[in-house]
């Protein structure tokens, strides 16, 4: 399969957050990148259906989107790639291994899968962004291991899914005590920083608390950045074999089109309005 990933290496990590881009333009998007599992009881919250019609029949289908859709969507979009496989389709088949790779990370993600999503229920605002994003801008590129070895077939991707959903939701509340906990010990002055970036000065977690963070998680984020880089080549490869595992050397449809270019632009334009005005999500 690296004939045909490795040399658009750069568009998938471009579109890779295409998704997130969309929230800002499409009311319906935001569900699929989270479920807040929590709503539905203790864990591993049995009462929730993992089948989707059965799920719909139970709770209907605007409260499941109420509190986040995302271990339902990923199959969806498994089977939006599979399809762009078996049709040699080189445009869709990026397109969609790059968004499905964004959501499979999501699922990956502990506070993806809690109500108290960004720490708004308990003084905590801004841990989503420390976990996911300023702990691993510190710490990925020198320190860790992003060498994961071969990608599996994926024999119930649902059931795989659901599983690491189950993961991040039990280490929710690890990534929220331990923070807690530590800011209790680490005055404020010491917590944050002022970093300059991008020509503008900001306020942020200072590296000695974010490491320190790091530290009593055990590598917690290292763990699950792994995980989810399994995961992403682990659902490509099965979508390939499922479609009989076409030659990509072989592919139609190499050049996007102009409605295609049209809709990526039309997500920047989107993302950058959405920004201007002050819109904050997840």
């Amino acid at each position: 399969m690296m004939v045909l990933y490795k040399p658009n290496i750069d568009f998938l990590s471009e579109h890779a957050v295409d998704p997130d881009k969309r929230r800002y333009a499409v009311p319906e998007e935001g569900p699929k990148h989270y479920i807040d599992i929590d709503h539905y009881g203790k864990y591993p919250f049995d009462s929730l259906p993992r089948k989707w019609n059965d799920a719909v029949a139970k709770y209907s289908e605007d409260s499941l989107n109420t509190y986040g859709i995302v271990p339902w969507w990923i199959p969806t979009m498994l089977y939006r790639l599979t399809d762009a496989f078996k049709e040699k389709n080189q445009a869709e088949i990026l397109r969609y291994s790059a968004e499905i790779g964004h959501y499979i990370s999501d699922a990956h993600v502990p506070l993806h899968a809690n109500s108290n999503h960004n720490g708004q229920f308990t003084d905590q605002k801004g841990i989503h962004g420390f976990w996911e994003s300023r702990i691993p801008e510190l710490l990925a590129e020198n320190q860790w291991d992003f060498f994961i070895g071969k990608a599996d077939f994926i024999k119930n991707p649902s059931d795989f899914i659901w599983k690491r959903v189950l993961e991040s939701a039990a280490a929710a509340d690890t990534v929220l005590k331990f923070e807690k906990e530590l800011s209790q010990k680490m005055p404020p002055d010491q917590k944050f920083s002022f970093e300059e970036r991008n020509g503008v000065t900001i306020r942020q977690y200072s590296s000695a608390f974010s490491k320190a963070y790091d530290a009593s998680m055990k590598g917690m984020v290292e763990r699950r950045m792994r995980q989810s880089i399994y995961a992403v080549a682990s659902f490509w490869y099965t979508a390939w074999v499922n479609a009989g595992q076409p030659n990509l050397s072989q592919l139609s449809n190499k050049e996007f089109s102009t409605e295609d270019h049209k809709e990526f632009e039309s997500l920047n334009n989107a993302w950058r309005n959405g920004k201007i005005k002050g819109r904050e999500h997840e």
